[in-house]
């Protein structure tokens, strides 16, 4: 089991999966882990790039007990592997609140970037705020920590129940329920980390190319916010994924993943 120290003797859980291609680090969304990534990982890993997930701090085989698990920590880790491994010009993918994981990351890898992906990202913003009328409010973040204080196993299943629009089997639901218990209760902070930061002066500043892939019946991270989000990249295209909700990449996974792998194929070398 491949893990990296980042802070105290603890751990983040990772794994790399070699190829010859252009690495693709995956960042999975809030309280799920590395294992969302199970029908995507195959389809790079055919098509010759090298990729690497890895498990936030306190999520999945992760270490729990954490001191500090916000979103810019969380980055730091991701910034980590990338050095660790010696990743030259790889691409962050960052769903849901990984997305805000991945744009805080890229602005720290600075020239050696060559791509972000952002599925349903909570960028620039989670919460809506002066200029910025997407989203919920802290209180709505608030009331699920607190659903979670009461009752995590119930709380978490309605999460993931909500997650898709698309009907996608009551297995897939079953496994990211599944995947929401193996967080800790460190991994709450992350979630209220989200709803505070503010990343509105971090996107011009990245000239990447990213690719935007958005549900639009989305509930957790609207769809209006993602193509409002669009017009603050330098370069950034947006893939409207219709009737899906906040994981095309489960509810629509073959367009999904032909959209996926034609950005990387367009890619500079």
């Amino acid at each position: 089991m491949a893990l990296l120290e980042v802070e105290d003797g603890k751990h983040v859980y990772y794994e790399h999966h070699a190829g010859p291609g252009r690495p693709v680090v995956l960042v999975h969304g809030w309280a799920v882990n590395a294992q969302c990534w199970d029908t995507t990982v195959p389809a790079l890993l055919a098509a010759g790039h090298a990729v690497v997930t890895l498990d936030h701090r306190a999520c999945g085989r992760s270490d729990k007990d954490f001191t500090d698990t916000s979103v810019a920590a969380v980055a730091s880790d991701v910034v980590a592997l990338v050095e660790r491994l010696d990743l030259r010009k790889p691409v962050i993918s960052g769903w849901s609140l990984g997305g805000a994981v991945a744009v805080e990351a890229a602005t720290r890898l600075g020239a050696n970037l060559a791509g972000l992906v952002l599925t349903g990202g909570a960028t620039p913003r989670y919460t809506a705020a002066e200029g910025w009328p997407h989203g919920g409010t802290t209180a709505d973040v608030e009331g699920v920590l607190g659903a979670l204080a009461a009752d995590r196993p119930t709380t978490f299943r309605a999460v993931a129940g909500a997650v898709c629009a698309k009907p996608v089997g009551a297995d897939v639901v079953e496994a990211m329920w599944l995947q929401f218990l193996q967080s800790g209760p460190r991994a709450d902070a992350t979630l209220r980390d989200l709803a505070a930061i503010d990343q509105r002066t971090l996107l011009p500043a990245l000239t990447c190319p990213v690719l935007l892939l958005s549900g639009r019946e989305d509930a957790f991270v609207p769809f209006d916010a993602v193509a409002a989000s669009k017009e603050l990249y330098a370069d950034a295209r947006l893939v409207e994924f219709g009737g899906c909700g906040h994981a095309p990449f489960l509810e629509d996974g073959e367009t999904y993943r032909a959209e996926l792998l034609s950005f990387l194929a367009g890619l500079p070398a």
